[in-house]
């Protein structure tokens, strides 16, 4: 089970590293893979790398085909309808009406696979990139305020009660933000980016993200017979159009940071 979590881990990092990739060929999630296996001293397990390799590659695949067949019909669709719209032809019209409603509901589900963080069912890192920077960039192309959040103890959540208690820590604390109404993005492992709109303030965002730690804190959670909590700290920065992402979320890390040491003098781990 620990082997099969670190691989997800590493799969993780390979997706995130080559989600702004225009193509990827198998090949070059294999390598990417195998890099980052190496860089967890897991290039020992040869056959379980290869084995989970095959996998992620088979789920690309599967990907890849669907929107293979999608763009298909949506060019067939799309000549239907200039023939019937040539020919005025209404039952022709009508059946494209429900061949290209059935596309969107298609497309929509291909979009939520490429999207979605897999355990938290939060956005991913492809998404962000995609609906807030600029292609071939790493800047905004709207302003907003950024909430980072990252939890306290958790490595010590996994440690005392393993990583499937780990995973579902993880799922319930994103139930949490998604509250906030803001869009949530899996950054990293135990690391959330909550995204507001232009019309909320850092101040808003903040207390906004607060009071839902407030919340977190006074719920016990329960592995077999033993309870316990979580908390997360917070760090929050607005940013505008062009600004860089990295610099934002730096910012943001600085006013996290200082939180995460306020927090941890209130709260010294995670026993009830």
């Amino acid at each position: 089970m620990k082997n099969e979590r670190i691989l997800e881990i590493i799969s993780n990092e390979t997706k995130e590293e080559i989600c702004n990739r225009d193509v990827v060929t198998p090949e070059i999630f294999a390598s990417v893979f195998i890099s980052k296996a190496k860089e967890h001293n897991f290039d020992n397990l040869e056959e379980s790398v290869s084995k989970y390799i095959q996998r992620q590659i088979s789920h690309y695949m599967q990907i890849q085909d669907k929107t293979s067949k999608t763009a298909d019909r949506l060019s067939e669709t799309t000549n239907k309808a200039i023939e019937a719209i040539e020919e005025k032809n209404d039952d022709a019209l009508n059946e494209v009406l429900v061949e290209t409603q059935n596309l969107k509901k298609e497309v929509e589900k291909l979009k939520a696979s490429l999207y979605k963080d897999e355990l938290t069912g939060c956005f991913n890192r492809k998404w962000l990139y995609d609906n807030f920077i600029e292609e071939n960039t790493k800047k905004f192309k709207k302003k907003g305020v950024l909430g980072l959040v990252d939890l306290n103890y958790f490595k010590l959540v996994n440690d005392t009660y393993g990583h499937i208690i780990g995973d579902k820590v993880l799922i319930f604390v994103a139930a949490q933000l998604k509250k906030t109404k803001a869009n949530v993005v899996r950054y990293g492992g135990d690391e959330f980016l909550v995204l507001f709109d232009d019309k909320t303030t850092v101040e808003e965002a903040a207390n906004k993200l607060k009071s839902l730690r407030e919340d977190l804190l006074k719920k016990h959670l329960k592995a077999k017979d033993a309870e316990f909590r979580v908390s997360f700290s917070i760090g929050v920065a607005a940013f505008k159009e062009g600004d860089n992402l990295d610099a934002v979320i730096e910012k943001a890390d600085v006013d996290m940071y200082e939180d995460k040491r306020r927090i941890k003098e209130r709260i010294k781990g995670i026993d009830v």
